[in-house]
């Protein structure tokens, strides 16, 4: 497969206040996100992962290949969706027909309040067993209760690869 490329518009870094317990625990973030039509059918899922100690690890690195293949299942951090459901990454199935419309689709997810992480949004590929396609990555410096400054994410890079993305909860 040639070198393509996803483009990833605004990832807001919208974060709000989850309710009075977890408000001091958690940001919410926002995430638009638009593909290139060339590429959006071969995309089911985008999985989502944030990881601890962001400064010490290359993006670069880490696009490269299965993010599952380069960490420990303890570097990621627990993630949280919009219907309550957690885990060290989480999937949002793509809608293909508002990608090829060219509309972007909105994911929301909330992470730990801390510094130093680095966030990976995998492609991953329509079928089974689950199939990488590539992967974006940014360095969340800080992640605070309320408004934070919004983060553009880095272009998704496709650079398939014969690994298995999943990452268990």
């Amino acid at each position: 497969m040639s070198l393509r490329i996803l483009k990833f518009l605004p990832l807001a870094a919208v974060l709000c206040a989850c309710g009075p317990d977890d408000s001091a625990t958690v940001g919410r973030f926002g995430l638009d996100v638009t593909m290139s039509r060339a590429v959006a059918s071969e995309v089911h899922a985008l999985q989502v992962s944030v990881l601890k100690d962001g400064s010490r690890r290359s993006c670069t690195e880490l696009q490269r290949t299965c993010l599952n293949t380069q960490v420990k299942r303890e570097d990621l951090v627990v993630l949280e969706d919009v219907r309550g459901n957690e885990g060290r990454a989480l999937r949002f199935t793509v809608d293909l027909a508002a990608m090829q419309n060219g509309v972007g689709q909105a994911l929301e997810v909330d992470v730990p309040v801390g510094r130093d992480y680095a966030l990976v949004i995998e492609a991953i590929a329509v079928g089974s067993p689950s199939r990488f396609l590539g992967s974006s990555c940014n360095y969340l410096k800080v992640v605070n209760s309320g408004d934070n400054v919004p983060v553009v994410a880095a272009p998704l890079v496709l650079t398939e690869q014969s690994c298995d993305p999943s990452i268990s909860p």
